[in-house]
């Protein structure tokens, strides 16, 4: 592996930490360690020094091999290290230049070993790592890694304190339904509800008393909102249309509202739809799904799914669904429970309410395999010719995914027809005042704040940072801004306002 090591692999979300090392170990190397085990992992150069540029000056280290000695003593000293995560083969020495330089290749830590900590203090020695460095967890953070760290599933807990009234008859209804239609001689649909709810996994048997009671996935898939935030305090879905810059939604549909029952699984089928409405073609029914679902369909619902599953229901600022002309974006509180480079190569799965993804599976929506996440990509690059991106952020937890359909929305392809208005807004007329009133927008932010990033432009005028990127690049090409500096690091500047 060290052979064959990438720099570039390290740098991006910030995964290299250079250290000069002059004195010994860094007493910082620490704070590091844990950072990178707790977060996507990362590589520790000792007798390196990063410049502001972000290159590399090789000042090397006088003994590496005692260095490294040293450096296996403190991490498998649990009074200073909770765990050690690291094999042989992920420390050593090279020599580059002339220079002796420390490599120590830190992974992700499984998440049935996290938090890991420092100086036996979890709560004042758990660190995360972020784009900027690394930083002291917060209490919650530190819940959120313990609950992650059990090996049942987080949805399978068995609610001791509540009954099957909490469960909406119409949801129960709804999915039994579905179920029946897609599984039409199934000895299941002859079992009454509590005994069907068992056999799905959202009621589960308490071993103490014998008696059953709902699981968190029953109550989350089938309870009432004013039952289901009893056990999930913070819990709230959010589905919003944005297809007017003078309104804040077009569209919007809450858990909170009242007039619905307010769980997971009722909300699928309403955004499902509602996200899925302007993509036409023509279908023919088979029950409640289109026969010939077309690869977008999936995807689309596919990633709704994912975040329905892989949400931290405990976590704070709740599920976000928002449906833009030019994107689709995804967020849940959460983060991913295993790299994101093994969810894009696929064939690992390691969902945070596998009940719920069994519940949905068996209603044939949701993969189960791992290929959810490739699935979404390989149509995405097929069909708009782009990639999803995603994004993790810390305190609290949480991750978003942008599916960005920009490409088709400019080029007002034949293909897929997002929604008729973007259809008729896309002649060359229309499309030019869109442009310049983007651009007008762009340069108005970048006066206010010439060290705005695109993705920070992106999130307040509304459109995907491929979009604003495109703007940019015509911007410059006209001479109407210019960049100072590296990208990582400049700024902006108004070559002329008018």
């Amino acid at each position: 592996m060290n052979k064959e090591l990438n720099l570039s692999d390290f740098r991006e979300g910030n995964r290299i930490e250079a250290k000069l090392a002059k004195g010994g170990l860094p007493a910082s190397i620490w704070e590091t360690y844990s950072a990178f085990a707790n977060t996507d992992g990362g590589l520790i150069l000792l007798g390196v020094k990063e410049k502001k540029d972000h290159s590399f000056e090789f000042a090397g280290v006088e003994n590496p091999d005692s260095l490294i000695k040293s450096f296996w003593d403190t991490v498998n000293n649990r009074n200073k290290v909770s765990i050690n995560i690291l094999t042989n083969r992920n420390v050593y020495s090279k020599e580059i230049d002339g220079k002796n330089i420390v490599f120590i290749e830190v992974p992700p830590a499984e998440r049935q070993f996290k938090p890991v900590y420092l100086n036996n203090n979890i709560l004042g020695g758990t660190y995360h790592r972020n784009g900027e460095g690394d930083y002291l967890c917060t209490k919650e953070d530190v819940s959120e890694m313990f609950r992650d760290a059990n090996i049942a599933s987080m949805d399978s807990k068995i609610l001791t304190d509540m009954d099957e009234s909490v469960f909406c008859t119409d949801s129960v209804k709804g999915y039994r339904n579905v179920f029946s239609n897609i599984h039409l001689n199934h000895i299941w649909n002859d079992l009454d509800d509590i005994s069907f709810l068992r056999k799905i996994g959202a009621i589960g048997l308490d071993k103490e008393t014998g008696k059953l009671h709902p699981t968190a996935a029953g109550l989350l898939m089938f309870g009432y909102e004013y039952e289901i935030v009893r056990e999930f305090s913070l819990y709230f879905l959010d589905y919003q249309e944005k297809y007017d810059d003078a309104i804040r939604w077009t569209d919007r549909v809450v858990s909170s509202s009242g007039d619905w029952s307010g769980n997971v699984f009722d909300f699928f089928f309403k955004i499902a739809s509602k996200l899925m409405s302007d993509i036409k073609k023509p279908f023919k029914l088979d029950g409640i799904f289109r026969v010939d679902d077309t690869p977008v369909h999936k995807a689309v619902r596919e990633a709704l799914v994912n975040t329905l599953v892989n949400a931290d229901y405990y976590g704070r600022q709740g599920l976000v669904i928002q449906k833009y002309p030019d994107k689709f974006v995804f967020s849940n509180p959460g983060t991913f429970r295993i790299p994101l480079k093994d969810a894009f190569d696929g064939g690992t799965s390691d969902p945070r309410n596998a009940t719920m993804l069994k519940m949905f599976s068996m209603i044939h929506i949701g993969e189960r395999a791992g290929s959810g996440i490739p699935g979404i990509v390989d149509t995405w690059e097929k069909v708009f010719h782009t990639k999803p991106e995603y994004e993790q952020k810390y305190s609290p937890s949480r991750v978003k995914m942008v599916l960005d359909i920009s490409e088709f929305v400019e080029e007002s392809s034949d293909k897929v027809a997002i929604n008729e208005e973007s259809s008729e807004k896309s002649s060359e007329k229309s499309s030019e005042k869109s442009s310049e009133k983007s651009s007008e927008k762009i340069i108005e932010l970048i006066k206010n704040d010439p060290n705005i990033s695109a993705a920070a432009i992106a999130e307040q005028i509304g459109v995907s940072s491929r979009a604003v990127e495109k703007q940019l690049k015509k911007l410059r090409d006209e001479n109407l801004i210019r960049r100072v500096g590296p990208d990582k690091g400049g700024h902006w500047e108004i070559v002329k306002s008018d």
